[in-house]
């Protein structure tokens, strides 16, 4: 395996906003909604119970919805909400790493649910009181790929400036593009797997103390190794948006499953190979929560072991599918709950509008 400058993830912060409901409860208010138009409401609750999600976090009290008529209002709710969510992640981040806002050097910003200029990030800057020399980094459309490519991007910025502190914020908040006059299949579903929150990740270079040291009271973070991204050509229909006057439409191939079949295998083991791994070397997997039919597609393809991918599962059922937010999430749960042995390696990886894949090689 190549040696590589150690590149520290000390810690992951999160957020979910306080609007929780069952996914009995979201059904029944898609189905008011949709029962209007004489919508075949058995096919809804069909797509809804295929996806697995058990409840899901909403920027909104779900009364508050039916108030929003335009794009506009959901993206003045989407930069109100953001900020409130963003800056809970970032503390949450920096205080279990152990560090102050004084000690940011970068701060990446990813996000496909919303847009603002300023961006989020320099919002945040003055809610946080950064120093205002940070490097900010706003990164808009790769989608559900961008956790994992947050990832590598902030590693890749403290291997440039090993002395400093990086830190990656995603923020999703996918039930403010919800289009409630579309009754297409891929809308219909996306009605049911995706849910709101925000995520964030603390990444010390080399040289800063912090790489060095364990976090007071909690387990150390795992070394960022390599990460390789993956650009698989004339596959902009895969997955993404459709923006318009009213806002995100939600692209949504039935393909993805094949998609993950076809490529991810040989991806990975090309990328691990360069290290002189396998797939067997890998103890641990950080996935991102796609959907039941890709995460099967993922173990199948992968032929990865009876329960590797518990803590994905488990997040989908919880949340649903947060787009870049979730594989955050699960990498949080796997270092606070489910941390593996010291020095074993793991992968972690998503797959995203583009279509892309981002693979980032970790060792606890």
């Amino acid at each position: 395996m190549v040696a590589s400058a150690l590149v520290r993830i000390l810690s992951v912060g999160k957020a979910l906003p306080d609007h929780f409901y069952d996914q009995q409860t979201l059904l029944a208010a898609l189905k008011r909604h949709w029962g209007k138009r004489h919508f075949n409401l058995e096919r809804l609750e069909k797509l809804h119970k295929n996806v697995l999600v058990g409840g899901r976090h909403l920027a909104l009290p779900i009364e508050e919805y039916d108030r929003i008529e335009r794009w506009g209002q959901a993206n003045d709710a989407w930069i109100r909400v953001a900020q409130e969510v963003g800056e809970v992640a970032v503390r949450d981040a920096l205080e279990r790493a152990g560090l102050g806002v004084k000690e940011v050097g970068s701060f990446f910003f990813v996000t496909v649910t919303g847009v603002a200029t300023p961006s989020i990030d320099a919002r945040l800057m003055n809610r946080l009181a950064m120093p205002p020399q940070v490097k900010r980094v706003p990164i808009f459309g790769l989608g559900c790929v961008a956790g994992a490519a947050g990832i590598a991007r902030a590693a890749d910025y403290v291997r440039a400036f090993p002395d400093q502190i990086a830190i990656l914020l995603s923020v999703e908040l996918c039930s403010l593009t919800l289009q409630r006059e579309d009754l297409s299949v891929p809308n219909l579903i996306a009605s049911g797997l995706f849910g709101d929150g925000a995520a964030a990740v603390v990444v010390a270079g080399a040289e800063h103390p912090a790489a060095q040291r364990e976090p007071t009271g909690r387990p150390a973070g795992p070394s960022v190794l390599a990460s390789r991204s993956i650009f698989y050509p004339d596959s902009e229909e895969v997955m993404g948006w459709e923006i318009t006057e009213k806002g995100f439409g939600i692209v949504l191939s039935a393909g993805v499953p094949e998609v993950a079949r076809k490529f991810l295998r040989h991806d990975v083991d090309a990328f691990l190979a360069d290290h002189n791994l396998q797939r067997t070397d890998i103890a641990s997997w950080v996935c991102h929560p796609g959907g039941p039919k890709v995460l099967t597609a993922l173990e199948e393809s992968l032929e990865l072991p009876e329960g590797a991918l518990d803590v994905t599962w488990r997040s989908l059922r919880e949340v649903g599918n947060l787009s870049s937010t979730s594989v955050l999430m699960v990498l949080e749960e796997t270092l606070e709950r489910q941390r593996p042995e010291p020095g074993s390696l793991g992968l972690l990886l998503a797959m995203g509008p583009g279509f892309c894949s981002e693979l980032v090689l970790l060792q606890w």
